[in-house]
């Protein structure tokens, strides 16, 4: 009914950047909060950045200053500006999306990942 689908990933060199997008798609009736998680091998999943529908924003304190979530409700998309980048930060970056549906179901929506590369 609801899908996000991840793009931007990719490899770069330490200091580097990149900018993910998530959109999401289906029988919305309204988007609530969004935002990104990752997840390093070995590791759990972490929250990165999360997005409210009014643009307030809070990340974590590992990407704070570097990393900046943004957000555009026409289009059903956030996105993940990460600047600074250290291998640390190699993960599959995964979009997260609470929806609220056309048959008024609150859903929790995750994408596929897109998968980051630090290289030192």
């Amino acid at each position: 009914q609801v899908q996000v689908v991840e793009s931007g990933g990719g490899s770069v060199q330490a200091g580097g950047s990149l900018r993910l997008s998530c959109a999401a798609s289906g029988s919305i009736l309204r988007l609530d909060n969004m935002g990104w998680y990752r997840q390093a091998p070995g590791n759990q999943r972490e929250l990165v950045a999360v997005i409210n529908t009014v643009g307030y924003a809070d990340y974590a304190g590992s990407v704070q200053g570097r990393f900046t979530i943004a957000r555009d409700n026409a289009k059903k998309t956030i996105y993940l500006q990460l600047n600074s980048l250290q291998p640390e930060d190699s993960a599959v970056y995964y979009c997260n999306a609470v929806a609220f549906t056309t048959r008024l179901e609150r859903l929790e929506v995750w994408g596929q990942g897109t998968l980051v590369t630090v290289s030192r």
